[in-house]
């Protein structure tokens, strides 16, 4: 859906809610609710990069005719990421990593060897700030275009693709993305390990109804991600799925 002809839509639409209060066709309690859902239902959208509301976003590969699926890996390179790097290659797997501009700055050793491993890596802005939802389109064309710039100075790499910190994708976003060329990789299964506590209900989370094409979301910055992970590439083993880089899941240009 095409977002400025549904915005059109709804002024016009709260014009007359207006009016219509104004002449007591209705109280201004109900166009006060129909107001907050709105607002509600524009967060809902905004913070679902799922939904594809504001941009294409590649969340899961329906057509997939195999057994491949896509782990992804969000917020590193930290020392942490290490961790993740030996286990990956202990089941010989390949994942995509989605990094922090800052990151790859402080870390450049690590960002390396994501990348001498053979795994794809991704803009995730450089700062990854909380103010990510409120940030101008120019904001948002720096965040991206310094994430690309230290990538490219520590790695030789020229991202191409992005995942937006926090799912968060407006209008401000999209006309960023338009500007910088970026493909948006999403995620259909999430796993919350940056959230929750409990190893074993990740994990069944993750698996319970996994299918080919699935892209999961994980993060490469958290300790107990480890052990999940390795109980994961477990089950991915005994069940022959395979773990593929987002790029061969989608058939996308990683770099330019």
């Amino acid at each position: 859906m095409s977002y400025k002809p549904f915005n059109i839509v709804v002024i016009l639409l709260f014009f007359i809610g207006v009016l219509l209060v104004f002449f007591k066709i209705i109280s201004i309690w109900l166009l006060f609710i129909v107001v907050l859902a709105y607002l509600f239902f524009l967060l809902l959208i905004s913070t679902n990069v799922q939904w594809n509301f504001f941009v294409k976003a590649y969340n899961n590969n329906l057509a997939a005719t195999n057994r491949d699926i896509a782990l992804t890996f969000d917020d590193g390179p930290v020392e942490n990421t290490l961790a993740i790097l030996a286990l990956l290659k202990k089941y010989d797997v390949k994942a995509s990593f989605f990094c922090i501009g800052k990151n790859i700055q402080e870390n450049p050793g690590i960002f390396k060897k994501i990348l001498l491993d053979g795994h794809l890596v991704g803009n995730h802005t450089f700062s990854h700030t909380r103010k990510m939802g409120f940030l101008r389109t120019q904001q948002v064309i720096e965040e991206i275009n310094r994430c690309n710039k230290i990538a490219f100075e520590v790695g030789g790499v020229n991202l191409k693709t992005f995942r937006p910190p926090f799912g968060i994708i407006n209008p401000k976003v999209e006309r960023a993305l338009k500007s910088t060329g970026h493909q948006v990789v999403g995620w259909n299964v999430r796993s919350y390990d940056a959230i929750l506590n409990s190893k074993n209900f990740i994990l069944n989370r993750i698996i319970k109804n996994l299918k080919p094409g699935d892209v999961i979301l994980l993060h490469d910055n958290n300790l107990q991600t480890v052990e999940i992970l390795e109980q994961l590439l477990l089950f991915l083993q005994n069940n022959n799925y395979r773990s593929v880089r987002v790029d061969n899941l989608f058939q996308l240009h990683a770099y330019s």
